[in-house]
């Protein structure tokens, strides 16, 4: 199932980058001509941003709105941000998360994102990412005992991007190498696309194959 999952990963990292990856580095994305694109190709690929802190103001519009939202993410920092408030405040919109098995074994994906990171950040010591996501998951193990609308699993795969799919449409990351998710690079995928169909089954099959959170809430299928 492993060996699967990567394969699908490999497919829809590859599948947007040759789509999008002039669109991204220019200095001022030109949307008309990335929507054009997204029509011609059937991509669904409709803005690009250098980095992903950009997205975040028009990200914190679509979860406000969304009927339900489903996240993979590296370590999870916007989750417990402004950007997700409205959602945590609301407590009707289904919601489900997927984070990193913190207690993964030495030496696996945990371990090589830490080390590549630290390359570029020297505050980034051993461990840190580790209980980075702890602290996370505890956020939201919080939130799933208050509310039942939100579900909480983890995941044990190569931490290479960030997923945020809502009814609006999907936030796709690619993490940098050496980079932190906030400074890669990220796209826009309307949901009439062929990309947002393609990671929202991404999602739910690595949904239906992770690991429920200890303590989390019981809603977690």
């Amino acid at each position: 199932m492993t060996a699967f999952l990567l394969g699908v990963l490999s497919s829809v990292s590859a599948t947007a980058l040759v789509c999008a990856a002039g669109w991204v580095r220019a200095g001022r994305p030109r949307w008309w001509l990335v929507g054009l694109l997204a029509r011609l190709t059937g991509t669904g690929i409709s803005r690009a941003y250098r980095e992903q802190r950009s997205a975040e103001p028009d990200l914190a519009r679509e979860v406000a709105r969304a009927r339900w939202v489903k996240v993979l993410a590296g370590r999870g920092n916007t989750l417990t941000r402004d950007t997700f408030a409205p959602v945590w405040a609301d407590g009707g919109v289904p919601v489900q998360v997927l984070l990193p098995d913190p207690d993964e074994e030495p030496g696996t994906w945990l371990e090589r994102r830490e080390e590549r990171l630290a390359r570029t950040d020297p505050g980034f010591g051993p461990g840190l990412l580790r209980s980075q996501i702890r602290t996370n998951l505890a956020y939201l193990t919080h939130l799933t005992r208050q509310n039942t609308a939100v579900a909480l699993k983890k995941f044990d795969l190569p931490h290479i991007f960030r997923l945020v799919i809502t009814d609006q449409g999907a936030h796709l990351t690619f993490y940098g190498e050496h980079a932190h998710g906030r400074h890669s690079p990220c796209l826009f995928l309307r949901p009439d696309g062929a990309l947002y169909e393609a990671v929202l089954g991404l999602f739910e099959l690595v949904w239906a194959t992770g690991a429920p959170h200890r303590g989390a809430g019981p809603e977690q299928v």
